[in-house]
C-alpha cells in the first residue's frame, strides 16, 4: 500500500519561495505519476503541477513560470519523492498543498483529482503580501 508523506510548507511574504516534498514508500514499481494539488478555504482542489514516471510534467496556468515539480528514486527503489520547488509566491497561492499518486494517468488527466486513488495529509502553505 502506498504511503505519502509531505513536508515543508509554511508562512512566507510574497515574492519568497519555498520548497514541498512528498516521500512515497510501498509501492511495488515506479511506474507511477505524483502531483500536486491545493485548497483554499472555500475554493475546490485544484491540480498545481503533476510528474508522470519518465518526468513529463504538466501545471496549472498560475503557476507557470513560478513552479517546478521534480522527483527522485531511492537507490533501493523503494522510495520516490517528488518536490514542487515554488518561486515568486503569491498570496493566492495560500493554502494546503496536498501529495497524490496513481498509476496509469494520461497527460490529459494529470491535473485532474479524481486521476488519483492515494493523498497525502496536506501541509499548509500561507502567503503574506
Amino acid at each position: 500500500q502506498v504511503q505519502l508523506a509531505e513536508s515543508g510548507g509554511g508562512s512566507v511574504q510574497a515574492g519568497e519561495s519555498l520548497r514541498l516534498s512528498c516521500t512515497a514508500s510501498g509501492y511495488p514499481d515506479s511506474i507511477y505519476c505524483m502531483g500536486w494539488f491545493r485548497q483554499a478555504p472555500g475554493k475546490e482542489r485544484e491540480g498545481v503541477a503533476a510528474i508522470d514516471y519518465v518526468k513529463i510534467t504538466k501545471y496549472a496556468d498560475s503557476v507557470l513560470d513560478r513552479f517546478t515539480i521534480s522527483f527522485t528514486i531511492s537507490k533501493d527503489n523503494t522510495e520516490k519523492t517528488v518536490y514542487l520547488q515554488m518561486s515568486g509566491l503569491r498570496p493566492e497561492d495560500t493554502g494546503m498543498y496536498y501529495c497524490a499518486a496513481g498509476e496509469g494517468i494520461s497527460w490529459w488527466e494529470l491535473l485532474r483529482s479524481d486521476a488519483y486513488v492515494t493523498w497525502g495529509q496536506g501541509t499548509q502553505v500561507t502567503v503574506t503580501s
